[in-house]
């Protein structure tokens, strides 16, 4: 088993291999977890750990105020975690290469990074200025029939695409400029798709590609055909996913 040890930065999003993540780090447990990180040696990745968060919450409370008056501020690594934080996270998540961190005048920082590699969280250490995870990487598997299913799933997605850009009045780029490698295919679709977190951390953690291709298939299918029996749509964006606060 392949262990590693990484800074860990939970999300209320589902981060997956391939898929671009923009950050506004302001909280100062991430901030020194990017500084520490912009000292990485350039040629070697600036590489940190994504898990969803499953109860907790994504920035601290710093001070008494909305949504609770009585909430009393936060301060360390574990802040909104409770005692135990790796309870708090699903115990898969995915690797980040941050190919842009860059540091604003007020000490804050935006940082661009990719998904690579699926992880499962081991341990959660909260000893020192931002948190660090003990992590098994994992293989992706391609799994029975993966090609086929990717062909049906790009078929059922452009349909969904078409339904969903009907729905909201918009014109639709085509998408012949989407992969067809079946993992890649599965990993871009459980992204676009309108789905809640516990879905996309469902597909993220899949056995294998087929099995994660499968299970879009009949959510791109049922979502379809919701679309299809509604008037119109909120004008949000909705396939994409919103940048996290932190």
């Amino acid at each position: 088993m392949t262990t590693v040890r990484l800074p860990l930065f939970p999300l209320n999003t589902v981060l997956f291999p391939g898929l671009v993540l923009p950050l506004n780090v302001f909280e100062e447990r991430y901030r020194a977890m990017m500084r520490a990180l912009l000292k990485t040696p350039e040629d070697e990745p600036r590489r940190f750990a994504v898990v969803a968060i499953r109860d907790g919450h994504e920035v601290a409370v710093s001070a008494p105020g909305m949504p609770d008056p009585t909430a009393l501020p936060e301060r360390g690594p574990a802040a909104g975690f409770g005692p135990d934080p790796a309870k708090a996270f699903h115990s898969v998540g995915c690797v980040a290469d941050a190919a842009t961190i860059r540091e604003r005048a007020d000490g804050t920082f935006e940082v661009l990074a990719t998904g690579t590699t699926r992880i499962r969280l081991l341990s959660v250490d909260a000893s020192g200025p931002y948190l660090v995870a003990e992590l098994q990487e994992l293989t992706e598997e391609p799994g029975d029939e993966a090609g086929a299913l990717a062909e049906g799933v790009l078929r059922s997605f452009r349909q969904y695409q078409k339904r969903l850009a009907g729905a909201r009045e918009r014109s639709l780029a085509t998408g012949a400029d989407l992969p067809d490698e079946p993992d890649v295919v599965s990993y871009l679709v459980a992204a676009a798709m309108m789905l809640d977190t516990p879905t996309r951390q469902r597909l993220l953690q899949a056995p294998d590609t087929a099995s994660r291709l499968r299970d879009e298939l009949r959510l791109l299918r049922s979502e379809t055909a919701i679309i299809r029996s509604l008037p119109s749509l909120p004008a949000a964006d909705l396939t994409k996913a919103p940048t996290s606060q932190n």
